[in-house]
C-alpha cells in the first residue's frame, strides 16, 4: 500500500488535485498490452452527447499531457499565465445504450472524465493543468455534469477506482478483465441509488447546501464535506466536537494501531496529553505525535494528519484519519475497525461516507481520502489485464 501510494504522490504533485484513492505499484516485469482496452459503456438512459477525457502523468517522464482515442499520450504545451483554454482533446463517448472504446497506454497515470450534454472546460500554465473544480468560486465546470474515475496503469497492473472523495455526481461501476478470464467488478449503486443518496444527505441538518442543482431543475453534484466546507456552504466546524471527544478518550487508556493488516505484528500505541497525541513502538520509543485535527483535516486526511510515505507515521496517520471519518476513534481502541457495523454510530458523523456506502450494492466506496483502509474502496486492480471497463449507471 504505502509504495502505491509513493507512485500517487509522484501523480498528485505533477496533477493538481488528483485525490490520494489513485494506486499504483512498483515496477515489475510487464504484463499485459501496451494499449489497454477499456470500454465506456452508457446505460445512463439520458439523451446528449458524452465526451471522454483520459488526462495524466507519463510516468516514465513526469510529462503531464492526455491520451486519444488510439492510446497515444500527447504532452501538453503552449500553457500561459493566467491560464490559457486547452485544446479539445475530447473523444466521443457512446449514446445511451452503447458503449465505445477507449486506450490505456502502459505507464501512464491519471483520470477518465465523462461529462454528459457539455464539453469540459481545461486550461493550462506553463507547468500544469488546471483541472475542473465545481466547488471553487467562478469554475467555468460548474454547471455540467460529469464525474471521472482515476487508474493507474504501470508494468505491474492495473489499478481503476471510482472516486468520491471530492463529490458524488454520476454513479459508474469499473471493472478489470486478467489474463486468467475473470472480472473483477465494484462501484454499483443499488436500484435508485443516486436519487437515495442525494436525498439522504439533503435530509441531513445543516447538509442541504452540499447538492448543487442547475437551473433547468438538474442535480449536478453532491459536494463532499471538505469541498463544500471550503465553498463556504457547510460548517467548517461540523466534525469538531466528535473529534475533541474522540481525541480526549485517549488521555486514560492507550489506543493501539495495527497499521498493516498482513503484519499484525507492528503495534503502536497512542496516548493524548492536552491536544497531542503521542506513540510509541513496543519498545517504548516514541515514533510520532499529531494534534488534534480540525474538521479540514479529517475531511482531507491532511494538516494535521499529515502522511508521509514512509512505514511508521504516514500509516499512524492514514489509520487516525479513516477511524476519525468513520466515527470509531474513541469507541473502538485497537484500530482500523474492519467491522463495517461499527462505522458511522457517532454524533455528528460523515454522513457523506455513510449514506454513499450504504447505496452501494457491495458497500464499497472511495468517500474520503484513506476509504481504503481496511479495503473498502470501490477498486479494482489485476497485475496482468487484458481489458477494462467503465460502466456509466442508470441515473
Amino acid at each position: 500500500m504505502l509504495v502505491r501510494r509513493r507512485l500517487l504522490a509522484v501523480a498528485a504533485a505533477l496533477i493538481a488535485a488528483v485525490p490520494t484513492s489513485l494506486a499504483a505499484a512498483s515496477p515489475a516485469p510487464a504484463v499485459g498490452p501496451t494499449l489497454l482496452p477499456v470500454t465506456v459503456t452508457n446505460n445512463t438512459g439520458r439523451a446528449g452527447a458524452v465526451h471522454l477525457y483520459v488526462i495524466g502523468v507519463q510516468l516514465s517522464s513526469g510529462r503531464l499531457g492526455y491520451v486519444n482515442q488510439a492510446g497515444t499520450f500527447v504532452p501538453w504545451s503552449g500553457g500561459q499565465i493566467p491560464p490559457s483554454p486547452a485544446p479539445d482533446v475530447s473523444i466521443p463517448g457512446p449514446a445511451t445504450g452503447a458503449s465505445a472504446t477507449i486506450r490505456f497506454p502502459r505507464g501512464f497515470s491519471g483520470r477518465v472524465y465523462f461529462s454528459l450534454g457539455e464539453k469540459l472546460k481545461f486550461f493550462l500554465t506553463p507547468t500544469g493543468l488546471v483541472q475542473p473544480a465545481p466547488w471553487a468560486a467562478g469554475d467555468p465546470n460548474r454547471d455540467i455534469l460529469f464525474d471521472w474515475s482515476e487508474f493507474t496503469y504501470n508494468d505491474a497492473g492495473l489499478w481503476l477506482n471510482s472516486s468520491q472523495v471530492d463529490m458524488f455526481a454520476v454513479p459508474h461501476a469499473v471493472t478489470v478483465t486478467g489474463a486468467n478470464g475473470v472480472t473483477k467488478r465494484t462501484g454499483d449503486v443499488v436500484s435508485g441509488g443516486r436519487n437515495a443518496i442525494i436525498s439522504g444527505i439533503r435530509s441531513q441538518a445543516g447538509w442541504a447546501n452540499t447538492i448543487h442543482t442547475r437551473g433547468d431543475g438538474t442535480v449536478l453534484r453532491v459536494l463532499a464535506p471538505g469541498k463544500a466546507a471550503g465553498a463556504g456552504l457547510f460548517s467548517p466546524t461540523y466534525l469538531d466536537p466528535y473529534i475533541a471527544s474522540a481525541w480526549s478518550a485517549y488521555a486514560a487508556r492507550t489506543l493501539t494501531v495495527v497499521p498493516f493488516g498482513d503484519r499484525p505484528d507492528i503495534r503502536y500505541y497512542g496516548r493524548t496529553s492536552g491536544t497531542v497525541m503521542t506513540f510509541t513502538n513496543g519498545a517504548g520509543q516514541v515514533v510520532a505525535s499529531f494534534n488534534r485535527p480540525s474538521s479540514a483535516s479529517v475531511w482531507g486526511c491532511d494538516g494535521d494528519l499529515p502522511a508521509p510515505n514512509d512505514q511508521v507515521v504516514g500509516p499512524i496517520s492514514r489509520t487516525l484519519c479513516a477511524a476519525l471519518n468513520r466515527g470509531t476513534l474513541g469507541t473502538v481502541h485497537t484500530q482500523p475497525s474492519t467491522n463495517a457495523a461499527e462505522f458511522y454510530r457517532n454524533s455528528p458523523t460523515n454522513h457523506y461516507a455513510r449514506i454513499i456506502h450504504a447505496n452501494m450494492r457491495d458497500g464499497k466506496a472511495y468517500a474520503f481520502a484513506f476509504d481504503d483502509v481496511g479495503a473498502f474502496e470501490s477498486l479494482v486492480h489485476d497485475g496482468d489485464p487484458r481489458s477494462a471497463g467503465l460502466i456509466l449507471s442508470q441515473f
